[in-house]
């Protein structure tokens, strides 16, 4: 890469902090880059606590996401609970829309392996399950209870062997794929998850549209990345990245790495500004899901506490590093949210990671947050 621009991962990490709004520049919610690709709530409250960490009066002004006038949530990237600004649906449903047969089998994980052996069409499968379901979600219904209203109505090739459940039924990424497709949004802080119809939809996509705005979204907000670090976040394979691949890109060389920024960026990527802040991020916050873990975080220890198999702490980001991780406990009268350090945290770090659980402790319900270090 002789005409990359050369940047070290401490540039790259302080330009995402201001393209993800890290650093409390954007007054309004709504004027946040993230909403270009949504932000993921899961588990449940998550967006709020991502939302706290970019704007400036923290928690307080976090709007309300449960208000289907603004915000919309859905299955949508990689099959995650997604929030989406209101009138974002179709856009989103058709860039995530399957470029081709490979594409779809990927996305579909253990389903599209089953589909792949038994000559299944993956694409006719996900749209024949948009057409169940959206023929069969009239008003708010559980997941479980729409599963057991489709499933018998299904072909057969599409019903998968639950060990869980101990019965054959719909697969579950499947029935996500699916469930933007067929225009149907998740209802706010329902538990078990419930889905709902959107008003309006005008039916599954028939084509992929707009996969290079997403593309161009992730280089910007998770920049600079790799066609591979794309593919990833989307859920896609490389190819139909690489065929959507937009134009304005500058290649980039972070400490070596090849990656690409889009144009506009590079101003910000080269002279980032200071990046002193120290925020609480959710274990699904933008900035635990970009694909570079080795950038994010490069020492091994610290990675393996972070994204263990299953169950992931949260994590507390001090300027450009990811400092510790954390999880919280509560009881009826109180939360005790515990810091795992990676390193020596300064009083400074730790009086900022104070101020910081209030904002947590009130998205759970508590006036404050009760501290401990596990060293």
């Amino acid at each position: 890469m002789s005409d990359a621009i050369e940047v070290t991962r401490e540039q790259a990490l302080a330009y995402r902090i201001q393209a993800q709004g890290l650093d409390r520049s954007t007054a309004e919610a709504k004027d946040l880059d993230l909403w270009d690709l949504g932000l993921q709530d899961a588990p449940a409250g998550s967006a709020r606590l991502s939302l706290a960490a970019r704007l400036p009066g923290g928690l307080a002004d976090v709007p309300d996401l449960t208000d289907a006038r603004s915000w919309t949530s859905v299955w949508a990237t990689r099959g995650a609970p997604i929030v989406l600004r209101h009138g974002d649906e179709a856009r989103i449903a058709a860039a995530l829309w399957p470029t081709d047969d490979a594409d779809a089998i990927g996305r579909l994980a253990g389903n599209g392996q089953q589909f792949r052996k038994h000559g299944t069409d993956p694409i006719e499968a996900i749209r024949t399950t948009a057409k169940a379901l959206r023929a069969a979600v009239k008003e708010p219904t559980t997941k479980g209870k729409v599963s057991e209203k489709i499933s018998p109505k299904l072909p057969a090739e599409l019903i998968t062997w639950c060990k869980g459940c101990q019965a054959h039924h719909l697969g579950d990424q499947l029935m996500r794929l699916a469930g933007l497709p067929a225009g149907l949004r998740l209802v706010p802080d329902a538990s078990p998850a419930t889905l709902t119809p959107i008003a309006g939809w005008k039916g599954a996509p028939r084509k992929t549209a707009g996969l290079d705005a997403l593309v161009l979204a992730y280089l910007h907000l998770h920049g600079p990345a790799s066609a591979a670090d794309v593919a990833a976040y989307l859920g896609n394979t490389q190819k139909p990245v690489k065929g959507a691949w937009p134009d304005g890109l500058a290649a980039v060389s972070v400490d070596g790495r090849k990656a690409w920024i889009p144009e506009d960026d590079v101003g910000r990527l080269e002279h980032p500004d200071r990046t002193d802040v120290v925020r609480l991020l959710p274990r699904s916050d933008p900035w635990l899901m970009s694909k570079d873990r080795d950038v994010i975080v490069p020492d091994k220890a610290a990675a393996k506490v972070l994204w263990p198999a299953i169950g992931w702490p949260s994590a507390v980001l001090a300027g450009t590093e990811v400092v510790a991780a954390w999880r919280t406990k509560a009881t009826a009268k109180q939360l005790t949210l515990t810091v795992q350090p990676f390193t020596t945290l300064t009083k400074a770090v730790k009086d900022q990671i104070a101020a910081e659980s209030i904002h947590v402790a009130q998205a759970k319900g508590f006036p404050e947050a009760t501290i401990t270090y596990d060293t």
